[in-house]
């Protein structure tokens, strides 16, 4: 673990001197912990991508908690959630919106459609035509969206939560390249421990506690979080060691498609975000040895038949591993 640079330790307005930001982070946490059993690294890792602005690929078996995750975040922050069931027949303008001709005015106006809303759920999204699924890339990397040559701005706080199924192939278009590079993090949920199951069993599950959620931090205090994220100090040994793994990923025989140039973003703020939530107004090696499997391992295509997550997750890890830490 390194030490701060001298910029990081001289400060006097890094985030760890915002009162309150601990308290505020760990209240969120807490309050999703109670909905989402037994995945405290998964919230983690979803705060994080939060904090930093970012969108979450989650892929895993139906039934584990993906649309819980979505609606516990979207409720226990104060904002607007939307689901979109991802469908075959499903069309751009189920997503975006669409103008409607108004008999009173005599003219269009937009309506706007489900990706208006702060936190959207996108399930199932391998299950649309690669023309309904490009129709979020704008709206994933600019926030805003175009419509009959006319930009629409998205909410501040808009996140994407996008689920697959990784074992079901018929009837599904799987994601291109940039598509999947618009996500900051892929995650995967697991089945939850035996005794968390157990609990929930005999408990009758989580329902009544989503409808009961109060929010437990507020769109502003939220945004003020965010605000903080890219105050968290970054050493240049550090940002070093990022282009380090993304450029032995470009260059080593096992990687078909290397880490782009977003994905070396994504890992430097998902690395301030996580200084952030633990506390730190510098990021140390450990944050971007912890992060580099869910930021990367989604943007990388294996050669010699290595398909799959978790075979590229193995991959990033050994690209980790095998790079001296920087001191």
């Amino acid at each position: 673990m390194t030490h701060p640079t001298a910029a990081a330790r001289e400060t006097d307005s890094g985030p760890v001197h915002n009162p309150g930001v601990a308290d505020r982070i760990e209240r969120l946490e807490t309050q999703l912990s109670a909905i989402v059993r037994g995945k405290p690294e998964v919230i983690r890792l979803a705060v994080v991508c939060l904090l930093a602005r970012g969108h979450v690929l989650i892929e895993d078996v139906p039934g584990v908690g993906k649309t819980t995750l979505a609606q516990a975040l979207a409720r226990s922050l104060g904002l607007s959630f939307q689901r979109i069931q991802f469908t075959s027949d499903l069309l751009p303008s189920d997503i975006l919106g669409v103008s409607v001709f108004n008999q009173t005015r005599q003219e269009f106006e937009f309506v706007p459609g489900p990706v208006f809303a702060n936190v959207v759920l996108a399930d199932e999204i391998n299950r649309a035509s690669p023309k309904t699924q490009s129709a979020l890339l704008e709206a994933m990397s600019e926030r805003r969206v175009s419509i009959d040559r006319k930009r629409y701005k998205l909410p501040d706080s808009f996140m994407v939560l996008a689920t697959q199924n990784p074992l079901e192939y018929v009837g599904t278009f799987p994601l291109p390249e940039s598509q999947l590079d618009r996500f900051m993090m892929s995650l995967r949920l697991g089945y939850p421990p035996h005794s968390e199951e157990r609990e929930l069993l005999l408990s009758g599950g989580v329902r009544d506690l989503l409808d009961d959620l109060t929010p437990a931090l507020g769109e502003k205090e939220l945004r003020d979080l965010q605000e903080l994220v890219p105050r968290v100090q970054v050493a240049e040994k550090l940002a070093d060691y990022i282009l380090t793994i993304a450029t032995q990923t470009r260059q080593s025989s096992e990687f078909l498609l290397g880490v782009s140039t977003r994905g070396v973003q994504s890992l430097f703020s998902a690395a301030q975000a996580l200084a952030l939530v633990e506390g730190r107004e510098y990021a140390v090696p450990d944050d971007i040895q912890q992060l580099a499997p869910a930021v990367l391992a989604h943007r990388v295509s294996l050669k010699g038949g290595g398909s799959g997550l978790d075979a590229a997750r193995e991959a990033i890890e050994r690209v980790v591993h095998s790079i001296p830490v920087p001191l």
